[in-house]
């Protein structure tokens, strides 16, 4: 029997990165919770109203952008309209060129990774850094981010010392304190060397036009500190209605994507700096990114468009856990990657149209989404569109068979006559090619059918009582 892409990923994955992804996750999910619940009596009611704000924006993103527009350019700020992914890599490239750049130090932005800017400046001869921790790692190591908020959540600390030891950095010491001194090290004098510093966007308030990036390494403060051009790559789907709004998103944020009472650095960006400030950009420019948005807004699965990029719903979900986030073949990994990475894909939707069968529709992602996206009801979307378009499904058996069964009742009671005596059989004795390769790697539960219709059929038969006159 065939499998899934992520079936094969997961089996051959070593077991020590196993190891790592699985244990990074649960304790991220189980310090979410306890944080969540002891911060708030009804942190629920914080998510469903959370996730009615931002549904209100997105479905009214023409009335909203209009309006952040305006306040951006009033506070100073150049904004620019970016369609596509290559439209956006271009704004970029346009910016630094105008201004001579050739240096650029990155803050951590997953609007970057998705557009693949990285690389496209370094075909275009601008030198990029990656300054986030584990962004810099994944870019020396030629890596992919196998997590929305822990890039390197696929890597033990054994492998990021051996990979410093390679790349120069210094001697082999797995010691964290020493490997964040060592990037350190590397990292200053590369922000006063830079033109320029691009960010990302964790919200943009249509209201007053701020921008607000959030950290826990601070290097997005570095990033803005010395070079005299801001650049923020933002997700049209990123905005905000009001100042007043942060207050309930920027709390669910930090203790959904990792267990803080509030992130360490919070930055409120109004513009580039004023007269009376000695530091900081003198040039801000902000590019909104459609890339497929729109597209997705104008289908069944908009709600994929009030993710705020946490990441909690990769920690709780059991497939992340099981093949990592490389598995999903994509920027978005977990349950928001299968939904989100096959609607931005529209034109090549078959090639990830499998992620959406990468669930076990168990309904976590729900639950701990800061924003009460409904992912189980957006995969089964995906699957039945799938199932339209006549997409072709890895892995997964003709189910008319179980149609047949589930439907004929004495086709059903053979089939369970037919369960209990095969589970007693070897699996090289399973008389269905199906069923011996799904028993080399599942073990079928022990027996335990038939008692509910035997007890039904001889329970004592009371008499009917009547309840009128």
């Amino acid at each position: 029997m065939s499998t899934q892409p992520i079936d094969q990923f997961a089996a051959n994955l070593p077991a020590g990165r196993r190891a790592a992804v699985h244990s990074g996750s649960k304790i991220g999910h189980e310090k979410r919770t306890r944080v969540l619940f002891d911060s708030f009596a009804d942190p629920n009611r914080l998510r469903a109203l959370a996730g009615e704000i931002k549904q209100h924006v997105i479905e009214n993103l023409d009335t909203y952008l209009p309006a952040a527009e305006a306040r951006l350019l009033a506070n100073g700020v150049k904004v620019h309209w970016a369609s596509t992914g290559e439209a956006a890599c271009e704004a970029v490239l346009g910016i630094l060129r105008a201004r001579g750049a050739t240096k650029l130090v990155k803050a951590k932005t997953m609007v970057s990774e998705e557009i693949g800017l990285g690389e496209f400046l370094g075909l275009h001869g601008i030198e990029s850094l990656e300054t986030d921790l584990g962004e810099f790692i994944v870019q020396i190591d030629h890596d992919h981010p196998s997590h929305i908020i822990k890039p390197i959540a696929h890597k033990t600390r054994r492998e990021i010392a051996e990979s410093f030891e390679k790349h120069g950095l210094g001697a082999y010491d797995d010691e964290p304190e020493v490997i964040t001194r060592r990037a350190r090290e590397h990292l200053r004098p590369r922000y006063l060397e830079a033109h320029a510093g691009l960010t990302g966007g964790n919200f943009l308030v249509a209201e007053s036009g701020r921008l607000v990036v959030v950290t826990n390494e601070g290097n997005s403060r570095f990033c803005l500190a010395a070079t005299r051009c801001h650049i923020a790559l933002v997700g049209i789907e990123k905005i905000v209605p009001r100042d007043r709004d942060l207050g309930l998103f920027l709390n669910l944020l930090a203790r959904s994507g990792t267990a803080q009472e509030i992130t360490v650095y919070t930055e409120f960006i109004k513009g580039p700096r004023g007269p009376a400030q000695p530091d900081g950009p003198e040039e801000m420019h902000v590019i909104f990114v459609d890339n497929g948005r729109t597209e997705v807004l104008a289908g069944e699965c908009r709600d994929i468009l009030r993710c705020i990029r946490c990441g909690a719903c990769l920690n709780v979900c059991p497939v992340y856990r099981q093949a990592s986030g490389h598995a999903y073949r994509s920027v978005y990994p977990g349950p928001i990657g299968a939904v989100l990475s096959p609607l931005l894909m529209k034109e090549r939707f078959a090639e990830k149209a499998d992620l959406a069968k990468a669930s076990s529709l168990c309904g976590a992602c729900n639950e701990v989404c800061p924003v009460n996206i409904p992912i189980p009801d957006l995969l089964l979307r995906l699957r039945d569109k799938a199932h339209r378009e006549h997409v072709p499904s890895p892995g997964t058996p003709p189910m008319g068979a179980w149609a047949l069964l589930a439907s004929q009742p004495a086709a059903w009671k053979a089939a369970l006559l037919g369960g209990r005596i095969i589970s007693h059989l070897p699996t090289s004795l399973l008389p269905i090619p199906a069923l011996r390769a799904w028993e080399k790697a599942r073990a079928l539960p022990p027996w335990r059918g038939g008692e509910f219709r035997r007890w039904l059929k001889g329970r004592p038969k009371s008499p009917l009582k009547k309840t009128g006159p």
